[in-house]
């Protein structure tokens, strides 16, 4: 069967009345999710896995990508009308959307940033259909010891990119590691690490994990930082002139080059593709003078790159198992709840409900562009609610959907926890990214590992005589003694200043 074929299959299941639903109320709610400052995609992901329990696997998915990508968008709206992102990546958008809507256009502002971040969405998301099955294919030639390569890989760039300082990105993935190893041992079938907690026999559950790290950490963040509610701009019209469309063709389409090929980089996330967007549209811009003063091209390059970026993201998650955020680490998450690994094999054994997610992308972004347009006076509403009273709701839904998956107080107790890790890795400035990811990928790489080593009976060549996995495994050195190398220089440099 082509994949013309398997797209029209996945069109047929996702438009189905209940699946079209949960697109159209991930949408809805990654919006909401979006526009409240400082929650972002990856905590509004996190929080709302609860709701999607009871869900069949493909409901459950389509809901929590659309909220995904539905957040990406709703940051937007704080960032040109409030000067507050939403989300990191809506940061860049606050340095010309503001400025047009203090100019009177926002409404143009919010209109160009819909369109963009729609365009964007839909072209990142036929990329993944024509990628799909190739990539499909190459990783089913991957036996163990090539799995094990791509995951370290994936991790050796996001620890590398995800922080300023190697030495911080590492220990937030060694302590990753580590909580990954709480539970029955694989092989051996024996517990581990659980010190006399048997609730702790089946591992931390990724729920009350990611859950805590950036429901709980955001919480407390914003409570301590938040002092005031932030005053709206107007809203203008909606209507964009010639000249608006004009000049937001080209930041549009090289925003979604841009955003499309950064998101198959594990651990650059969406906030790259925004800024570096931005720094391209100023460089070749004939009139440079005019960004950071309400250039409308400076809201269509970086809006479309990081919805662009979001949805190709869902590449190396489906057709590798490699996740590329935190965010596509929540969702792989949600897979392995739902009985799910993403990977080749799910093209496969699964083959409808992949399909149907992809589909579920294009009625999303569809959605999203319907939902955005008309109704951005709506989501201005929200904005209205006293923070203080949000931050209650927020919580008291994080601590009913951390017990409600597996109806256990200490899933609340260690969400808490780990919403006070989250809290002191920002104090720290240690990412949470590389922390989440390798929790999330280490028991496939340990299941790599070992099957690997009784392949070669217990001999570490097997990783250095099969020639996919030296050279996956030669990059991941290299994308680390590069990052030393960039990490030690400004040292260096300041010590022979001294």
């Amino acid at each position: 069967m082509d994949t013309f074929q398997l797209l029209l299959g996945g069109f047929a299941t996702c438009l189905e009345p209940h699946n079209l639903m949960f697109a159209f109320l991930g949408c809805l709610i990654g919006t909401m999710v979006g526009v409240l400052p400082g929650l972002g995609p990856a905590a509004g992901t996190a929080i709302l896995i609860p709701v999607t329990a009871g869900l069949d696997p493909t409901g459950a998915i389509i809901m929590l990508a659309a909220i995904y990508y539905g957040a990406m968008y709703g940051g937007t709206i704080t960032s040109v009308l409030m000067n507050t992102p939403g989300e990191a990546a809506s940061a860049v958008t606050c340095i010309d959307g503001y400025e047009m809507a203090k100019r009177g256009r926002a409404g143009a502002a919010l209109s160009i940033a819909a369109i963009g971040s729609f365009v964007g969405g839909i072209i990142a998301t036929i990329g993944l259909v024509f990628l799909a099955l190739p990539l499909t294919k190459l990783a089913l030639t991957f036996g163990p010891p090539e799995v094990f390569a791509v995951l370290v890989v994936g991790l050796s760039l996001v620890t590398a990119l995800a922080s300023r300082s190697l030495l911080r990105g590492l220990i937030a993935a060694v302590i990753g590691l580590l909580i990954a190893q709480v539970g029955i041992d694989p092989v051996q079938g024996a517990p581990r690490f659980i010190f006399g907690f048997p609730e702790l026999l089946d591992g931390f559950g990724v729920v009350p994990v990611v859950m805590g790290l950036f429901g709980i950490t955001e919480i407390l963040l914003n409570v301590e930082s938040r002092a005031t509610q932030p005053k709206t701009a107007k809203l203008s019209t909606l209507m964009l002139t010639r000249d608006d469309v004009k000049a937001s063709v080209g930041p549009i389409g090289r925003g979604t080059v841009i955003g499309f090929f950064l998101g198959l980089v594990p651990g650059l996330g969406t906030v790259v593709p925004a800024f570096l967007s931005y720094v391209v549209e100023k460089r070749i811009s004939r009139t440079p003078e005019r960004f950071g003063k309400g250039a409308i091209e400076g809201v269509a390059g970086p809006e479309t790159a990081n919805n662009s970026c979001a949805n190709a993201s869902l590449i190396p998650l489906f057709t590798l198992g490699v996740p590329s955020s935190p965010t596509t680490a929540i969702l792989m998450g949600a897979f392995m709840i739902n009985g799910l690994t993403p990977g080749p094999q799910l093209f496969i054994d699964h083959a409808e409900f992949v399909w149907a997610v992809i589909a579920s992308l294009v009625v999303g972004n569809v959605i999203l562009l319907i939902l955005n347009l008309p109704f951005v006076p709506v989501w201005t509403t929200i904005l209205k609610i006293p923070y203080s009273l949000m931050i209650v709701i927020i919580i008291g839904f994080s601590v009913i959907g951390a017990y409600s998956i597996n109806n256990n107080v200490f899933d609340i107790a260690a969400m808490l926890v780990f919403g006070l890790v989250g809290y002191i890795f920002k104090k720290l400035d240690i990412p949470t990214a590389p922390l989440v990811l390798t929790f999330v990928l280490a028991p496939l790489m340990e299941s790599g590992l070992r099957q690997s080593l009784e392949m070669s009976q217990g001999d570490f060549s097997i990783f250095l005589t099969r020639p996919i996995t030296t050279t996956l495994l030669t990059f991941a050195l290299v994308s680390i003694a590069v990052s030393t190398f960039q990490a030690v220089k400004p040292v260096r440099g300041a010590d022979s200043e001294a």
